[in-house]
């Protein structure tokens, strides 16, 4: 089974100042599913940790991503098209592009548990192939 894993648990895990970074720790290493990394959430990632910490802390954070076997996906010309219908549907909510982009790949993957701490996006979205997604930790 495949988990995905969104910027907000990745960024406790590269940041020690974050309130959650003692739990996504463990909950990282405990963690044996296959490890989906949306592409979009890498450079947010990239930026974020680059912001709160600094340009050497996001290229290391960039450089465990991409070698320490997270499976990076691109979104595809039917994600994007998800994502449109996705941000329409939920227009009033003002939903985080790179929060949608991961749900459409959730979809198209089949994928229903969500490594994340930034629970509210994932929390109203209503997939097509299961009647919610797990949030985890």
């Amino acid at each position: 089974m495949s988990v995905l894993i969104d910027t907000s648990f990745l960024l406790a895990v590269f940041y020690r100042k974050d309130k959650h970074h003692e739990l996504a720790l463990r909950a990282s290493s405990m963690l044996r599913s296959e490890r989906i990394v949306a592409a979009p959430a890498i450079v947010e990632t990239f930026f974020m940790t680059f912001a709160r910490v600094n340009y050497a802390q996001a290229i290391r954070a960039f450089e465990h991503l991409t070698t320490s076997g997270f499976r990076v996906i691109d979104p595809v010309a039917e994600d994007m098209i998800r994502m449109q219908a996705i941000m329409n549907q939920y227009r009033d909510a003002e939903l985080d592009f790179v929060d949608v982009a991961q749900m459409a790949i959730a979809e198209r993957l089949n994928i229903r548990q969500v490594y994340t701490f930034d629970r509210r996006d994932f929390s109203l979205f209503r997939p097509k192939h299961t009647e919610f997604l797990e949030l985890l930790p």
